[in-house]
């Protein structure tokens, strides 16, 4: 059974009939997350960068997970659900795995105080390249 099926049996993964709104809000959310993002980079605040980045990454991600017909319980099977549907390009799937990444540097930054420059920089960096994919994406989609 894929992890995918698994997060679906266990329930961490259900259908969503929502609608576009949905979809909209989680888009919004992450492009304000990464202009957050960019004022927390000129202001050298490593832990927050860290933590808005990975949320840019989340709610970029739930955006296509909801368009796609599915929403989340849990940000493994977030991710687990954005790596499925974008694993149709190879961009899709270096992102899903920038995700994952970007969830342990959260957590990292958020339970143990272990965070640091680089991190939160390249956190940023494949924050704005998600946020970009899954605009284009969407965009395709609509």
């Amino acid at each position: 059974m894929s992890e995918f099926d698994d997060c679906l049996r266990r329930r961490g993964l259900a259908r969503f009939a929502g609608g576009a709104d949905a979809v909209t809000r989680e888009l919004e959310s992450a492009v304000e997350d990464i202009s957050d993002a960019q004022v927390m980079l000129q202001h050298h605040q490593w832990k927050r960068l860290t933590v808005t980045s990975y949320y840019a990454m989340f709610h970029a991600a739930r955006a296509v997970v909801l368009n796609a017909g599915y929403v989340e319980k849990s940000h493994f099977c977030l991710a687990v659900a954005f790596r499925e549907i974008a694993a149709d390009s190879t961009e899709g799937r270096e992102l899903a795995m920038g995700l994952e990444r970007a969830r342990v540097l959260r957590e990292n930054a958020d339970y143990r105080s272990d965070f640091d420059e680089s991190g939160a920089r390249a956190a940023l960096t494949v924050a704005q390249r998600f946020v970009s994919f899954a605009r284009a994406r969407l965009a395709d989609a609509g």
